[in-house]
């Protein structure tokens, strides 16, 4: 991660989180383990929690302890100890947070509103949390300034598109070991994520049909070479199902029925409640994991539908994640951001904001050096030229 280590670098110069405490609460794994070493070496104190209890890996939380950062984790984490964790992290009051969907910030805002005050800013990882913050914003309910790190330009064009078109289909052939050419996948959901997962499976060979209730992104299905048709119409012809939309309820009961045997369904969207698992669970006769991450329901007429990964985040909980060129982009955008805060905070109100494009620009910078690259530089006349509006 050759971008976070030039900033880690200039962090351990500057220490722009001297005596502050920064609770990160993302997936826990080696990058993310890194991106809190970095904070951690500009001064910070810090504590980790995980955003999802299945794409924790226990050996990389017992490594991060071991060097001095506090971590409230472990793999398989019951819905009771997830929320328990995260509890635990905020009583190490911390100054800043990196949010990763948004249950840090929400559980700040509805149980432990004693440390709303002492919270100065964070940062938000996804678009599942941006829109909970935003509506949080809206509603006048946000207690600090949030960057949206999700919407950064370095953060959706390479982290969403080629992080997540990538590592959903690593999680999902590892998984299933089965062949995706000649297959009909549908991809549910045409933002950044699901034109990366698109994009994979049309080169690995798949039929691929888009799913959307965006008719401008439905349009750039279709321009893009997919077949695009509501969820009802695809339930029959897919082999593959990707849920990618960050809303819940996009795959239920009338879809289960209409799909063919032995279709396979995962998500890869934040949260687990794209896929209704209760409808499918109600419609099961019976139901077993058959593979590690592949739990098979059994319908009373003998048909067979998969779920993979307990319908949580495949490329985490039955993969590694985004690459670590990728999160490199991402990560560094977080480190920036929250030394912004550090210099800005108290002079912003709470609200959403952007990522600054002075940080946006350097982290593109930044990677293009580490990959030993150089573009061209416009020159003072071209700069007049672009800034003018007489000839």
């Amino acid at each position: 991660m050759p971008v976070l280590n030039r900033l880690r670098r200039e962090f351990e110069k500057e220490l722009p989180f001297r005596d502050k405490r920064i609770v990160i609460c993302l997936h826990l794994e080696a990058k993310t383990a890194y991106l809190a070493k970095v904070i951690q070496a500009g001064g910070a104190e810090v504590a980790v929690v995980a955003s999802n209890p299945l794409s924790t890996q226990d050996d990389v939380v017992a490594a991060l302890v071991e060097g001095g950062i506090t971590a409230f984790a472990w793999h398989g984490a019951t819905d009771e100890e997830y929320h328990r964790h995260l509890n635990q992290a905020l009583d190490f009051q911390p100054d800043y947070i990196i949010d990763d969907g948004g249950d840090l910030v929400s559980t700040l805002h509805t149980n432990r509103q004693e440390l709303l005050s002492k919270v100065l800013g964070g940062a938000e990882e996804t678009t599942t949390g941006i829109l909970r913050l935003k509506a949080m914003e809206r509603d006048g309910k946000l207690g600090f300034p949030m960057i949206a790190v999700n919407d950064a330009l370095c953060k959706y064009l390479f982290d969403n598109r080629y992080g997540t078109g990538q590592s959903v289909w690593d999680g999902i052939m590892r998984t299933t070991n089965l062949v995706v050419a000649g297959k009909t996948i549908v991809v549910a959901g045409y933002g950044w994520c699901g034109k990366g997962v698109a994009l994979r499976a049309k080169g690995l060979g798949a039929r691929v049909i888009a799913c959307e209730v965006d008719p401008v992104k439905a349009n750039e299905a279709w321009m893009d070479g997919f077949e695009v048709m509501p969820m009802i119409e695809a339930a029959p012809l897919g082999d593959v199902f990707i849920t990618v939309t960050g809303n819940k309820d996009v795959i239920t009961g009338n879809h289960f029925k209409a799909m063919k045997n032995g279709a396979i369904m995962c998500n890869a969207g934040h949260f687990d409640v794209e896929i209704n698992k209760k409808h499918l669970a109600d419609l099961s006769e019976t139901r077993r994991v058959v593979r590690p991450n592949i739990e098979e329901y059994q319908f009373k007429d003998g048909k067979k539908l998969y779920l993979l990964a307990e319908g949580r985040l495949v490329n985490l909980a039955a993969g590694d994640g985004h690459p670590a060129e990728v999160m490199d982009m991402t990560f560094a955008l977080q480190v920036l951001s929250l030394k912004y805060l550090a210099y800005h905070a108290e002079n912003l109100s709470p609200s959403v904001y952007p990522v600054p494009k002075e940080i946006d620009e350097k982290v593109a910078f930044l990677r293009l050096e580490s990959l030993g690259l150089k573009i061209d530089e416009l020159s003072p006349e071209q700069k007049a030229y672009l800034e003018a509006w007489r000839e």
